[in-house]
């Protein structure tokens, strides 16, 4: 809808009604109607801002897997909750970083447990 149209609109419901409802219709008027592809478009770019953290969560898991399982793993779990929150595309990829970065704790605790460390010990 374009300015004219609003124009043209305004005057016509001035010029055919009352005082009362040509102001009520020239309000109405004058507040377009949403549009679906800016709907769409939000909600896309809403789901591209929370891609990154997913992959970050799965990305940090998998590593933390080996190094830094303390530290990883936590920052995993907090990427991947955060883009669960706000409604990642990659659901499946923030679910699975989630999920590493649990192992991540499980793993933390068994070194702990196992040797006393928080170290890979791979000799005898």
């Amino acid at each position: 809808m374009t300015l004219t149209d609003l124009a043209r609109r305004a005057t016509a419901s001035d010029s055919g009604a009352g005082a009362e409802s040509a102001s009520a219709g020239t309000a109405r008027d004058l507040c377009p109607a949403p549009v679906a592809g800016a709907d769409a478009a939000a909600s896309r770019s809403t789901g591209r801002e929370a891609d990154g953290p997913a992959v970050a969560s799965f990305v940090l898991g998998l590593v933390g897997l080996l190094v830094f399982n303390l530290l990883l793993g936590p920052t995993a779990i907090v990427m991947a909750l955060l883009a669960l929150a706000r409604r990642t595309r990659r659901r499946g990829r923030a679910l699975l970083g989630l999920a590493l970065g649990v192992a991540d704790l499980v793993v933390l605790a068994v070194l702990v447990t196992g040797n006393g460390t928080i170290a890979w010990d791979f000799g005898g």
